[in-house]
């Protein structure tokens, strides 16, 4: 007779077996692709030319200071660069790793606040929530923050809740300083004190209440600010000492427009309101449909003053808020409160799983699921969808169109046969089986199908034929993916600098010296241009990321015409680059 496994035992199998099958959901692909619009090429460039400058202190985009973000992200990524020596592995690791310690940490919260059982089925929800593996398998700066919110939180509530523990409290607080220096936003995790002083106001239970610690609470203000301090002195020692309006430009960009400023005006991606209620309910799919039966359940916590519940309840509730005041929204910003969400949600997750009417809904959907990805490509394969020979066209991949449609009818082939195996008394196996499956495929499969056209190696390999091997390219209205991607030597004219500006600095580095020298322009930049370029000249070099390019010669230049400056000839930030 075999002997039973000790349940801490198998608990601990249990984790580490759900962490290693994490692994390969979110790691499975790395090492396929290069990085995509909109935000991984403009990030993993600046990164890159860390590693080439040595300045790890002041990050630049091709000739010019990057002040859109902290450096957090750009550090990770050049340092596992440093590390691996392959730019297609490093610039994805940070949120690989970023998502694996999420996962870990609910789980432990739920383990240490509740049981391992409920920590496991908290981890479960979030790994399969579409928001999170989506994010996470892209190099962004938001699974980061989310790593080191919570990071924080952790910190803070095995104080609040299971200490006191002062490590614990001042690792969150230095934590939350990291998320400050990784995107601004990383103070929230600090919104956790309101509901804490809240429930401890009100004797609620389970609250610790260390009482003459008044410096050690201080230490956790000192634990925040550390990092903050430790960089931003730094950069403004740094920056004084240079005196060069570059980096005065730097600094007040950086401090003012783009942390504080940016939320006070939030001049992009205007959304109403009740933007993040869909958000949470089909983004957070499946974890989502959990909601309907937590409603009472949290209603009961709460009448049973259950602080554990309340903590991390109240304080995405709050965040939720403070991201739905300013008019500039995106999905991504409520990253940080999915973790929060599943923990709350893990005393009673298990229970729902159970009930008869969450297991229908999950097999329906994950037979919709199948028809719907079957039937579409089944169409697709067929050649009845006009839309999908377009996708094709504008990707340039006619004759690929067997093996991206096959892959949309194998993913859902998976779902129905799941569905199938699995039945209603179990379908929620089979919708993550079908999950599972979807992200497996789709990162084998399309991530080197699609590359080319999302990352800007096709178009820019392609330019560098044309040009010959040792003709320097000047790049004007570039994107960031075009420097990034680009092969053998390369110029640029600034990235912000109005695009007739761009153009007529190109135009006089181009006739300097025409034999060794072509110039590698937007179509829009060219009718920027105008009069200036002669388009018959001009050699089309191909189409990616929804944008047309051109290689110019020196007999493509109009010599002695100055292109009228056009409000419209500024260049757009990247962060409102075309998607792949």
């Amino acid at each position: 007779m075999t002997p039973s496994i000790p349940l801490a035992a198998r608990e601990r199998r249990e984790f580490w077996l759900f962490m290693l099958f994490a692994l390969v959901v979110l790691g499975i692909g790395i090492g396929l692709r290069d990085p995509w619009p909109a935000d991984e090429p403009r990030f993993a460039l600046v990164a890159r030319q860390m590693v080439e400058s040595g300045d790890w202190l002041f990050p630049h985009r091709g000739r010019e200071l990057y002040s859109d973000k902290p450096p957090m992200l750009f550090w990770l990524q050049a340092s596992a660069y440093e590390l691996l020596r392959s730019w297609r592995i490093a610039f994805l690791l940070p949120s690989l790793l970023a998502g694996l310690l999420t996962l870990a940490l609910v789980r432990d919260l739920g383990r240490r606040l509740w049981n391992p059982r409920a920590g496991l089925y908290a981890a479960i929800g979030v790994l399969f929530a579409f928001q999170f593996t989506f994010q996470v398998k892209r190099a962004q700066i938001d699974p980061l923050v989310m790593g080191w919110i919570t990071l924080a939180n952790w910190g803070l509530l095995l104080h609040f809740l299971r200490g006191p523990n002062w490590r614990a409290y001042w690792l969150g607080c230095f934590a939350a300083g990291l998320g400050v220096i990784t995107k601004g936003v990383g103070i929230l995790a600090l919104l956790m004190f309101a509901p804490y002083l809240f429930a401890r106001w009100r004797g609620w239970d389970g609250v610790v209440r260390p009482s003459g610690a008044g410096l050690r609470w201080a230490a956790g203000a000192l634990a925040f600010l550390a990092p903050i301090l430790a960089w931003g002195g730094s950069v403004l020692l740094v920056a004084k000492s240079g005196a060069t309006p570059e980096y005065a430009a730097y600094v007040n960009d950086l401090f003012f427009h783009q942390t504080a400023g940016r939320y006070a005006g939030s001049w992009s991606h205007p959304q109403p309101f009740w933007y993040y209620l869909p958000v949470v309910t089909l983004q957070w799919l499946p974890l989502s449909l959990a909601y309907i039966g937590a409603a009472p359940r949290w209603a009961g916590d709460v009448r049973a003053r259950d602080a554990r519940v309340l903590l991390p309840l109240a304080w995405s509730l709050l965040v939720v808020l403070f991201f739905s005041i300013p008019t500039g929204k995106r999905e991504v910003y409520l990253m940080p409160v999915l973790p929060m969400v599943a923990l709350a949600l893990a005393p009673h997750l298990e229970a729902i799983v159970a009930a008869r009417w969450l297991r229908a809904t999950a097999l329906v959907l994950a037979l919709v699921a199948g028809v719907v990805l079957v039937g579409a490509g089944t169409w697709a394969l067929l050649g009845h969808s006009p839309a999908a020979e377009e996708f094709l066209r504008r990707r340039e991949l006619d004759g690929l169109g067997h093996v991206l449609w096959g892959m949309f009818v194998a993913i859902g082939a998976v779902f129905l046969l799941a569905s199938a195996w699995f039945r209603a008394r179990r379908g929620v196996h089979a919708l993550l089986a079908g999950v599972t499956a979807l992200w497996l495929v789709w990162s084998v499969c399309a991530y080197p199908l699609l590359n080319d056209s999302s990352s800007a190696a096709g178009i820019m390999h392609r330019a560098r034929e044309m040009a010959g091997a040792d003709a320097e390219i000047g790049l004007v209205a570039w994107k960031e993916q075009n420097l990034l991607m680009a092969e053998g030597p390369v110029r640029d004219f600034g990235f912000r600098e109005h695009w007739d500006r761009q153009y007529v600095a190109a135009a006089h580095w181009l006739l300097e010296a025409p034999a060794q020298r072509r110039v590698f322009i937007l179509d829009q930049a060219m009718d920027a241009a105008g009069a200036c370029v002669d388009r018959s000249k001009a050699h089309a070099v191909g189409h990616a990321n929804r944008r047309d390019w051109f290689l110019l010669e020196a007999d493509a230049i109009v010599p002695g015409c100055t292109p009228q400056p056009r409000a419209a000839t500024r260049a757009v930030d990247a962060g409102d680059d075309a998607d792949p």
